[in-house]
């Protein structure tokens, strides 16, 4: 393998890092980064996923690399808007009412969670079928002042062709999501696709047991069946925003 003998290291040790087995390290990346002529792209891709990495909980770590490679993103969300539409009040409301998580603690958090923000402005960024319960755009977050700058968002990031948001009404009945919120990404080639699982215990889940991964995509599928029409939903955001800013 030439890429082996031009950093020197061994085609099984590429192979590790390759299949995700093994880390790279900061001087693996360097190494790589000259070797292809990247012009330092890698190892700025390195650092500041590395970065993130060093400000997110250790399970929550391999999501952060899933929803950089996911091709299409696919949430349900219940209860609150999910973290990568989140608006910096927004996110700082919630994550302050996290029991024993220091004033730092708090600012690392929000500004891990809007980091994770910028694959939304790639010039490729992956495709969102987010369908939020109208509960989500009802429940008072911080302030009145902090949920109209949040609805404002979601209607802006609703108009983008990436971005399809869409409200399950309460008068749809549906109970297929009541069991809390889920993540499916969808990502290209041989990887398989994976989900995120949000717990109310100290931990998530992360995993991409192809049964789990089928199942959650069926209920995203059936909760979205009984969703608002995209038009339909940026209307009941519009309504939701006049109550918010009255």
């Amino acid at each position: 393998m030439r890429l082996a003998d031009i950093i020197g290291w061994s085609e099984s040790q590429i192979s590790m890092v390759e299949q995700g087995h093994r880390k790279p390290t900061r001087a693996f990346t360097v190494s790589v980064d000259a070797a292809m002529r990247l012009g330092g792209r890698l190892i700025e891709l390195y650092d500041m996923l590395d970065s993130l990495a060093s400000q997110s909980p250790e399970w929550f770590r391999p999501w952060i690399e899933v929803e950089r490679e996911a091709h299409t993103l696919r949430f349900w969300a219940p209860l609150i808007v999910p973290g990568m539409l989140q608006v910096e009040g927004y996110a700082r409301a919630l994550l302050s009412g996290e029991p024993g998580v220091s004033e730092d603690g708090v600012e690392e958090l929000v500004k891990a969670r809007l980091d994770r923000q910028n694959i939304l402005a790639r010039p490729d960024p992956p495709r969102l079928w987010v369908v939020l319960d109208e509960t989500v755009l009802a429940r008072p977050v911080g302030s009145p002042e902090i949920m109209a700058a949040q609805i404002a968002h979601l209607l802006e990031a609703g108009k983008e062709k990436h971005i399809s948001i869409q409200i399950l009404p309460h008068s749809a009945y549906n109970t297929v999501g009541l069991a809390g919120s889920f993540v499916v990404a969808e990502l290209s080639g041989a990887a398989a696709d994976m989900v995120y699982v949000e717990s109310q215990g100290t931990e998530g889940r992360v995993t991409d047991r192809v049964k789990e991964v089928e199942r959650l995509r069926f209920k995203h599928d059936a909760i979205r069946a009984d969703a608002l029409s995209r038009r339909e939903s940026l209307n009941a955001i519009k309504e939701m925003m006049r109550r918010w800013t009255a």
